[in-house]
């Protein structure tokens, strides 16, 4: 079985690869640039690499067509909140015109809450497209990832971890990996998952029991500073936004019913998953 995979020299995209090609399926790795340093890693692995551009209706439905399913994502971190919508447009008329039998698009847990987050609420508005497209579909919404933490390895080897959330607020979390094991039994089973939106977490530690499982991973002290909500919602609303929603509010998915879906996956926690990374050691 073929499955297409957007974004696949990405941090997302790629562990989706990877989880699919762990267990068996032929991958088809669709990128802006085939002559790109990272797709030379997507050939020696076996995957199939094609063109495509995620604005591009017509490149996209050329690299779905004869693939049982393709994984999409949108983002708004390149070109704005305007170019992502008009991504997932694209994405959603691409596969209308490949006739595609299972599209499995990523978005984000609780966007659909109505959460005033400009890039939940961008997510949400494809979402709704989608839905309204009628195609046979499955949305995938992954909360915060833990590889978030290791956009801070100068942090870590100064000896802390930063986070405009406070010290004992739950954050709900899951491995990039875990995501794509979830993908992989998804597309396996299109029958049951088409139609339907799942949210995917695996563990909800707080900012400080992160800080102590980075520590016992590096081998040195680290800590962890709140960092306030104002100086944030100068630099960045957005931002701001989310933790605003996080600090308050939190994700909601329901751990225990995931673990019964998906009985498969064996759901790493975030400290396990901070034991298999490298990390600096701290200085102090």
């Amino acid at each position: 079985m073929t499955i297409a995979v957007l974004g696949a020299t990405g941090g997302q995209g790629g562990a989706v690869v990877e989880a699919l090609l762990e267990v068996g399926h032929s991958v088809r790795a669709v990128v802006r640039d085939p002559a790109g340093a990272k797709v030379r890693a997507l050939v020696a692995a076996g995957v199939e690499v094609v063109p495509g551009e995620l604005t591009d209706a017509v490149s996209l439905a050329a690299a779905f067509r004869g693939a049982a399913a393709a994984y999409a994502l949108t983002t708004p971190f390149q070109d704005g909140l305007a170019a992502e919508v008009a991504q997932g447009t694209a994405i959603i008329e691409a596969a209308a015109r490949a006739s595609l039998p299972h599209l499995v698009m990523a978005s984000v847990a609780s966007a659909d809450r109505d959460t005033g987050i400009p890039h939940f609420e961008t997510k949400a508005r494809i979402e709704q497209a989608l839905a309204e497209a009628d195609l046979p579909a499955t949305v995938v919404a992954p909360t915060y990832f833990y590889d978030n933490a290791l956009g801070a390895l100068q942090e870590v080897a100064a000896g802390e971890i930063t986070m405009a959330l406070p010290a004992d607020t739950p954050l709900q979390q899951v491995s990039r990996l875990d995501l794509g094991r979830v993908v992989a039994a998804i597309v396996a089973e299109p029958g049951r998952w088409i139609g339907h939106r799942v949210e995917i977490a695996a563990d909800d530690p707080t900012p400080a029991q992160m800080a102590r499982a980075v520590a016992d991973a590096a081998g040195g002290p680290v800590t962890f500073r709140h960092i306030p909500l104002e100086p944030l919602r100068q630099s960045s609303p957005d931002m701001a936004a989310m933790y605003t929603y996080l600090t308050e509010s939190g994700y909601h998915v329901d751990l225990a019913a995931l673990r019964a879906d998906f009985p498969g996956i064996s759901w790493l926690s975030f400290a396990d998953w901070a034991a298999q990374q490298t990390w600096p050691v701290p200085r102090r």
